[in-house]
């Protein structure tokens, strides 16, 4: 195993329960996200001992009365070859007709291996829809409750040959609900409450430093905070979309979601059963905790649809625990229903946190061109339904972790 650096046991202030890795092992509902550099060779050709390695893994889960789904990559590396194509696809058109041809292909293997070992899975293809719709989003998570029913192991990826994120968000500037399919497995982890989600890459796990620039970078067994983590590995595999970054990223959502993550190799042999068997492999990061399923749906699933931008002294006053009322309001942006998710935003414009707001934008503009001196008037967004963004540790305030109200 690849030399370790044990990050030390958290402050209780860190909000991370005080657990050993060993709770991995009892783990009922199991989330494996399997990415592109594990599922096919550097030329693009499928792996296929690693796909069956990890089917077989899940069909022996399921033997053992747990609940697996995986999260899969692959299809457009798939459509590549088939299609002949002698570089990577580097458009949004070409990358989408290689998913549409590759992913039925990549099903194709599963069903295979799953039927061999007598077990039944069945396609999922997900959409940025699918999670920003709240009614969508509840009917996924009772579709995917009814398989787990019937022992049937659900395998989903993201239906890139109609959505993929470079091409529905050029020019909107808005950021995607999940752009890599680490945050669809963290999102559909959290969905789920799972116990686990393990993130299968080419790489050890979170290193030190990155490991092509120094060859002295180790790895770092354990994070109990993600989202404070400074990385310097920023480069991504020729075939997938999502970094380093993106995995840890992922494993923020997932903690939040009250689920433990593990950033793992999948090119090392026996790395699921090392992993399910609570052992020291890969970077963990253990659950925190967890918001409720709807404030997670606000963070992390839903689209914008505006922006309310505060005034001066309002942040520090929102994060006390107040309701968003007119008066705290400098600026409404966008077009937005009641109801709709809106991003809450400081002066300068940083992002303080979102909200589901109470009234349409026409009536937020009047109310603020109508605020009184003091932070009355109003109200906005109700306390209930504002969830604000986590502020790193050592912040001046001394304050720490996120707030769901």
């Amino acid at each position: 195993m690849t030399q370790a650096q044990q990050i030390p046991t958290p402050r209780p202030e860190t909000g991370v329960p005080d657990v050993t890795r060993e709770v991995t092992a009892r783990a009922g509902r199991i989330v494996l996200k399997v990415g592109t550099g594990v599922l096919t060779h550097p030329d693009g050709t499928i792996a296929l001992a690693r796909l069956f390695s990890v089917v077989e893994v899940a069909s022996r889960l399921r033997r053992e009365g747990r609940e697996v789904l995986i999260v899969t990559s692959g299809a457009v590396g798939l459509g590549r070859v088939a299609l002949q194509l002698p570089d990577p696809p580097d458009t949004a058109e070409l990358k989408q007709t290689c998913a549409a041809v590759g992913q039925s292909r990549l099903m194709e293997l599963y069903q295979q291996g799953f039927a061999r070992l007598g077990v039944t899975c069945a396609q999922i293809l997900i959409t940025w829809t699918d999670f920003d719709d709240r009614v969508r989003y509840l009917n996924l998570h009772e579709t995917l409750q009814s398989l787990f029913r019937l022992g049937v192991v659900p395998i989903v990826n993201e239906n890139d040959a109609i959505s993929l994120n470079d091409r529905v968000y050029r020019g909107t500037g808005k950021r995607p609900i999940f752009d890599d399919n680490d945050r669809l497995g963290a999102l559909v982890a959290s969905e789920l409450a799972a116990d686990l989600i393990v993130l299968l890459t080419d790489v050890p796990g979170v290193m030190t430093a990155d490991p092509r620039r120094d060859p002295g970078a180790t790895l770092i067994t354990r994070i109990d905070r993600p989202e404070d983590h400074e990385i310097e590995i920023d480069g991504q595999s020729d075939a997938g979309r999502g970094g380093m970054a993106s995995k840890l990223e992922a494993a923020s959502v997932a903690s939040r979601g009250g689920c433990h993550t593990v950033i793992a190799s999948g090119l090392a042999p026996g790395v699921l059963d090392r992993v399910l068997a609570g052992e020291e492999e890969g970077t963990w990061v253990p659950p925190r905790q967890a918001l409720s399923s709807r404030s997670r749906w606000i963070a992390y699933c839903s689209h914008p649809r505006g922006t309310l931008v505060l005034g001066p002294e309002a942040v520090d006053r929102l994060r006390g625990g107040t309701a968003l009322r007119a008066g705290a309001v400098a600026k409404a942006e966008g077009q937005f229903r009641r109801g709709d998710v809106v991003e809450i935003r400081a002066p300068d414009g940083a992002l303080v946190g979102r909200g589901v707001v109470a009234v349409d934008s026409a009536v937020a503009r009047e109310a603020v061109a109508r605020r009184p001196a003091s932070f009355g008037g109003r109200e906005l967004v109700a306390r209930e339904h504002i969830i604000l963004k986590h502020r790193p540790q050592g912040r001046p305030d001394g304050s720490n972790g996120d707030s769901n109200g």
